[in-house]
């Protein structure tokens, strides 16, 4: 006899939680996002409203693995050579120091870089999925979905930036794709906090239309306490 998956408290209505089937998705977290010197400086953003996530998201991480969890960290970037970046997008932004321009963390959201890793707190550890993509979402022209069918995932706890852009947009193709997602408020940021509230009401809408909201600390009361390492 199998036991009922557990309820996290979520909007609209509580999130069914099972570890076994559920991957925790880590959006961007990279240096070129979220520090000084980075595409998302150079556009004229406050990285540090993307930083608050960084400490709830740890937490996170740190339990999802205790339990067990799949986790996916995803990189937005592209081929030394920028053949897969379209022009539309090189061209985006008027910037003295454009995608693939030499910045203070290396070549601007080009993978190999320093600025294209992942901020040393949220490090992807051996065995975790580090996927690169070029676009916004996580399954445009990567093999995201093959790897949670083959996991037999169908549920996804997305966190990362933007909410607004590359989160939104990867909770939305998971929907179309059958599988049911919850977004965690703070583990999530936007450089704008009128997007963030919006975003997140968006996809909890009209009786979960994306999927659901919760708190960490919503999931992590239905996750192990992981060791203390001394």
């Amino acid at each position: 006899m199998t036991s009922e998956p557990a309820a996290v408290e979520a909007l609209p209505y509580p999130f069914p939680f099972d570890p076994a089937v559920t991957a925790l998705v880590i959006i961007d977290m990279q240096r070129d996002f979220l520090l000084p010197g980075g595409f998302g400086a150079l556009l004229g953003n406050d990285v540090s409203m993307l930083l608050k996530v960084v400490a709830p998201l740890q937490a996170v991480l740190e339990a999802a693995r205790a339990a067990g969890m799949m986790v996916i960290h995803t990189r937005e970037g592209h081929r030394p050579d920028l053949t897969d970046c379209p022009p539309s997008k090189l061209a985006r932004g008027h910037l003295d120091t454009p995608i693939g321009a030499e910045g203070p963390n290396g070549r601007i959201l080009v993978r190999g870089e320093a600025g294209h890793g992942i901020i040393d707190e949220l490090a992807p550890l051996a065995g975790e999925v580090v996927l690169d993509k070029p676009g916004k979402g996580a399954f445009f022209a990567t093999d995201l979905e093959h790897l949670l069918r083959n996991g037999a995932i169908t549920h996804l706890v997305v966190t990362g930036v933007t909410t607004e852009v590359c989160v939104h947009t990867t909770v939305r193709e998971a929907n179309d794709r059958g599988f049911e997602c919850l977004v965690l408020s703070d583990c999530v940021g936007s450089y704008f906090p009128e997007f963030q509230e919006v975003g997140l009401k968006m996809i909890a809408a009209q009786g979960g239309i994306f999927g659901w909201v919760a708190s960490s600390a919503d999931l992590l009361a239905h996750l192990p306490t992981p060791a203390v390492v001394n």
